[in-house]
């Protein structure tokens, strides 16, 4: 057993999830009814996930604030102009695909019994809400922009405080850390217990009927992800950016389509960016925020599916109307975050923009819940590699104005 258990530890994380996917997928198609038992390996493992993740972001951020040594230069300005950019063009993307490859919907009945939000006000008022939560509810109901805020005010609080306390909050970021890094090892039969449940619960067939509307989804995020994004990296390091979109989508993308958590996929985040060599006084704040605001693959998601709906019933929409919802979708893409199914919850906002009616966008949500298994997994995959790819963009580009090496294929 324990050469067995040697070897299986000798294989990548990557080769053990995709066994475990390989794994679920024969148990559902062959004995559904007998292996049945293995759905409580994917609640486990989800509900670990959602335990820790928050205390993970309010902690880490804590901690590198605390840290932070006065002087030193960061690139926090850089980092945040690339998301909200990314964001931007990802929802622009979107909206222009969604007219080259017009998609329309059979509109029924779904997502009864789910309050989007009104207006962008309402998004807005929201998000600021969320900010001056309570610390202690906004860990319980996990709300990341209240953590986060929480998180930098307690960081620059603490930064006149006594080396020792310091050295104590460091040591209990890096005790939470490694036992977020114990969790992740059992993806492998996490996701065995996700894929076998989601796939005897839903089927095959039911996804494969909004086989168009899903090809435009990921379409789309696949071509954020391998034109839009390098486009990005590009401008700012004057270098083949592709070996670094590479090396993100493989060690955080493909985990973060699994965990469909961006919160969750931070500790694997911060392994990358040590790997890419990359300043730890930057990464260990732009991890944390990216996973809360830097939302392109949420941005992909309100832009089809509204736009979806405009083409269902043959609504005219003019140029300047598409910009502006290329813009509405960034911003409600960002105060997304920390929702379950938020992106899918802002699509009647987005909606209202071309005066289709509260109950029809809610059909929309419905078809977006239906899809989700697939949908939400590109989604978190984008999402969560570009924290990293343009928290390195970021630095590399400082690294260029001074004249340093920069050697993406040795880093990659």
């Amino acid at each position: 057993m324990k050469r067995i258990l040697k070897k299986w530890n000798q294989i990548s994380l990557v080769k053990q999830i995709i066994i475990g996917l390989i794994v679920g997928i024969i148990l559902a198609v062959t004995i559904p009814q007998a292996a049945k038992p293995v759905v409580i390996f994917g609640s486990l493992f989800v509900g670990a996930l959602k335990a820790i993740a928050p205390v993970l972001v309010l902690f880490l951020v804590m901690s590198a604030i605390a840290q932070h040594k006065a002087g030193h230069q960061t690139n926090m300005k850089a980092i945040i102009l690339f998301y909200l950019l990314g964001t931007f063009l990802a929802g622009l993307t979107a909206v222009v695909a969604s007219f080259v490859f017009p998609v329309g919907l059979t509109l029924g009945k779904g997502a009864e019994g789910v309050t989007p939000p009104g207006g962008v006000v309402e998004v807005l008022k929201t998000l600021l809400l969320n900010v001056v939560d309570n610390p202690f509810n906004a860990l319980v109901n996990a709300n990341y922009v209240g953590i986060l805020a929480w998180a930098v005010l307690l960081g620059l609080a603490l930064r006149s405080a006594q080396e020792t306390t310091k050295t104590m909050i460091a040591n209990v970021s890096d005790a939470i850390s490694k036992i977020v890094t114990w969790v992740i090892k059992f993806a492998p039969l996490g996701i065995l217990g996700l894929v076998f449940e989601s796939i005897t619960a839903n089927g095959i067939d039911s996804l494969l009927s909004y086989g168009k509307l899903l090809g435009l989804l990921i379409g789309c995020m696949v071509f954020v992800a391998l034109v839009v994004n390098p486009l990005i990296v590009f401008a700012a390091i004057r270098k083949n950016p592709y070996p670094l979109v590479f090396k993100c989508l493989k060690e955080s993308g493909i985990t973060a389509f699994f965990t469909r958590s961006s919160a969750s996929n931070i500790p694997v985040n911060m392994k990358l960016c040590e790997k890419l060599g990359l300043d730890k006084d930057n990464y260990s704040v732009s991890i944390p925020l990216g996973a809360t605001i830097n939302m392109a693959g949420a941005a992909v998601t309100i832009s089809v599916l509204t736009l979806a709906a405009v083409h269902t019933l043959n609504i005219q929409v003019d140029l300047g109307t598409a910009v502006l919802l290329s813009v509405l979708s960034a911003v409600c893409a960002c105060g997304a975050s920390g929702v379950a199914g938020g992106s899918l919850l802002l699509i009647p906002l987005a909606c209202s923009l071309f005066g289709i009616p509260g109950d029809v966008a809610m059909q929309v949500v419905g078809v977006g819940f239906i899809i989700g298994v697939l949908q939400d997994s590109f989604e978190t995959a984008l999402n969560s590699s570009t924290d990293v790819l343009f928290t390195a963009a970021a630095e590399y580009k400082e690294w260029r104005k001074e004249g340093k090496e920069i050697n993406i294929q040795k880093a990659a």
